[in-house]
């Protein structure tokens, strides 16, 4: 578990959806969970010993190591994760950060035999990566079903499996304890709602599938706050489902690189500044060599801080992109989601009391120094493509 992954601050991030418990469960569900909780849908009743022979045969153990050329000291990193094979062709979900830019990648499966694993695509921001490994000459992979994550529900029964300190695959239990989380220090454009849970989850458990208890994949382990007890979250599993195929196409994500991330301002904070300032987007930080520096755009000089908040003053104050003002972060992040490679970005800007155009055209997004773990951070990105690293 690195920095990271404790706390995703890079891109990656909160509001909480609450559930009213049912009144009564199922004597089934009280007697293998000690409780009363949603199932993910009608059925689902299935007891935990149960699930974890059904689902641990599909949960794998992942060792790598790497080594950084920029290092004199520790240049060698060797790390243990868990994944999940979900499809019978030998692919496998786990972290990114178990998998970028490793030398070696080995996969240790159910039976105990161990086999090169091959990275297809990894995308460091969301923290995901595909594997592939060779299909056994007699016999299929086994499998785990990969559920719906739209509609989990606070309070419902999940249950976790991985490989935690390299040990043969465990399960711990839990609840779901919020949706939609976002965790702080993320810019609007590469937010990530994740999913918290209270199932125990400890260094290389993680990378794991959270599951419901149909025994569908809702989730894969990602963080775990150490200060906290039992809070943990886990990448929403239709995130997921949507990144695959771009990784195993391109091997990467594509995305544009807007240059620039900041702060919401609105009419509360700007009282208690009393600074000559207008409602909209506060740019705290502008990336160096981005578009945004190239078109001139301001970032924020002089620290300010209240309470838990703390803010880059100086820079400039985007009031509306392509159109569309930049008064509700809710109206904002769907827009700059929807951002494409080569697509224009025209943007209002407020500075120094007036008003002025920025526009540019949107290039690809290239690895920024602060998308990697600090472990990683000498790690070149692979020249992932279609035909690179198959076996």
């Amino acid at each position: 578990m690195n920095a990271k992954s404790v706390l995703r601050m890079n891109a990656t991030k909160m509001t909480i959806l609450a559930q009213r418990l049912p009144g009564l469960c199922a004597a089934l569900m009280m007697i293998a969970l000690g409780g009363c909780a949603h199932a993910a849908r009608p059925g689902c009743t299935a007891d935990i010993p149960t699930l974890f022979d059904r689902v641990s045969p599909a949960v794998v153990m992942i060792s790598a190591q790497s080594i950084n050329p920029y290092k004199v000291q520790g240049r060698v990193t060797r790390i243990i994760g868990s994944g999940f094979i979900y499809d019978s062709e030998g692919l496998i979900v786990t972290n990114s950060h178990v998998a970028f830019g490793r030398q070696t990648l080995y996969v240790t499966l159910d039976d105990g035999s161990v086999i090169p694993g091959h990275l297809l695509g990894a995308d460091p921001i969301f923290d995901i990566a595909v594997l592939r490994i060779p299909k056994p000459d007699k016999g299929k992979l086994p499998t785990v079903p990969l559920g719906d994550s739209e509609h989990v529900r606070v309070g419902e029964n999940v249950i976790a499996i991985g490989n935690p300190l390299g040990l043969d695959p465990t399960v711990t239990r839990g609840i779901i304890s919020g949706v939609n989380r976002i965790l702080p220090d993320t810019p609007l454009s590469l937010s990530e709602p994740l999913i918290q849970t209270d199932a125990p989850i400890n260094p290389g458990n993680s990378r794991g599938p959270l599951l419901n208890m149909c025994g569908e994949v809702i989730g894969m382990n990602t963080a775990i706050i150490l200060e906290a007890q039992n809070i943990g979250f886990a990448i929403p599993i239709n995130l997921v489902k949507s990144m695959v195929p771009a990784l195993i196409r391109d091997g990467r994500m594509i995305r544009p690189w807007v240059g620039f991330h900041g702060s919401m301002i609105g009419a509360d904070l700007r009282k208690v500044l009393k600074l000559p300032l207008t409602d909209g987007l506060l740019v705290e930080v502008v990336e160096p060599g981005s578009p945004a520096e190239t078109a001139g755009m301001r970032g924020g000089e002089i620290e300010f801080t209240l309470g838990t908040t703390s803010l880059l003053l100086g820079g400039d104050i985007v009031t509306a992109i392509n159109g569309v003002p930049t008064t509700d972060a809710d109206r904002i992040a769907p827009i700059m989601r929807a951002l494409k490679v080569g697509s224009a970005l025209k943007m209002s800007v407020f500075r120094d009391g007036a008003t002025r155009e920025v526009a540019y055209t949107l290039p690809e997004r290239p690895l920024l120094p602060g998308d990697l773990p600090e472990e990683q951070a000498g790690l070149q990105q692979p020249s992932l493509s279609p035909r690179h690293d198959k076996p």
